[in-house]
């Protein structure tokens, strides 16, 4: 299980009530199809965004009480209605998606934070709705944990999102620790991670496991079945934390993976959380 792209989505997961599956997998593809308007294929810039309008001119029709034509956000607009759901997480999304066609530079770790709360935290706004546990000390920890996700998901696809011209590293880190942008291409070309590069990893995935962990007591704060889901994104976040140390940061080589008997252990630390 990579932590990528909507992955840590709890779609239709065993531990979900079978009443929310439709609510979530309505959520799941409005954010995926709005997120593949914003990265996949080979639209210029300008077709993207103009994809995204229409995405957006979706939620205006649902703000005024109509019912979309297309069905997928026609499924939408009966969820929003049905849970009384919060648009402005939605917006954030495709304000998020927007970025990611125009900008492909961070100069400070403030400003990819800012993206996060944009491009993750409102999963986590979202599935608080659906389950009836909104309040501000639940969505403070649950902005922790989706932001950690949305950062491992950056340091385990460092190589990937150079090859699409992007680089979240933020370039105040990368100037920190001395490694140049060229170098990460360097990098991606060749596999050889530096000394530098290292102790630049070494810096971020150990910012990710202190924001994950400041998130993690809402996983034993929520009671049933979301605590226990929550647990074990928790653990599969920091699980790919871990990987990423054992292969020394060399995310160039060696993507990491959890593979299946890992959740065995993962489950073990989602007991003892």
């Amino acid at each position: 299980m990579p932590v990528d792209h909507y992955e840590n989505f709890p779609v239709a997961s065993i531990l979900m009530p079978r009443r929310l599956v439709p609510a979530v997998e309505a959520i799941y593809a409005f954010a995926r199809g709005a997120d593949d308007v914003a990265d996949e294929g080979d639209a210029s810039p300008a077709e993207r965004l103009a994809g995204l309008a229409e995405y957006e001119a979706a939620l205006d029709a649902i703000a005024a009480g109509a019912t979309p034509a297309q069905p997928m956000f026609a499924r939408l607009a009966g969820v929003v209605r049905q849970f009384q759901l919060p648009l402005q997480p939605l917006r954030d999304l495709l304000s998020a998606f927007r970025q990611d066609v125009v900008t492909t530079r961070y100069a400070d770790y403030p400003l990819l934070l800012d993206y996060c709360r944009r491009s993750a935290d409102p999963v986590g706004h979202l599935m608080l709705a659906l389950y009836g546990a909104v309040n501000e000390r639940n969505l403070r920890d649950s902005h922790a944990i989706c932001s950690a996700l949305q950062l491992i998901n950056f340091w385990q696809d460092v190589a990937i999102d150079i090859e699409k011209g992007r680089i979240y590293l933020p370039l105040e880190d990368l100037d920190r620790f001395g490694v140049g942008q060229q170098q990460l291409e360097e990098m991606r070309r060749t596999g050889a991670a530096t000394p530098a590069w290292r102790a630049l990893m070494a810096f971020e995935v150990e910012r990710a496991r202190a924001l994950m962990l400041s998130g993690a007591p809402l996983a034993k704060r929520l009671p049933g079945r979301i605590g226990w889901e929550l647990r074990l994104i928790v653990q599969g976040g920091l699980r790919i934390l871990e990987r990423i140390e054992a292969a020394e940061y060399d995310v160039f080589r060696r993507r990491p993976k959890l593979g299946k008997h890992e959740y065995l252990l993962m489950g073990w630390r989602a007991l003892r959380m």
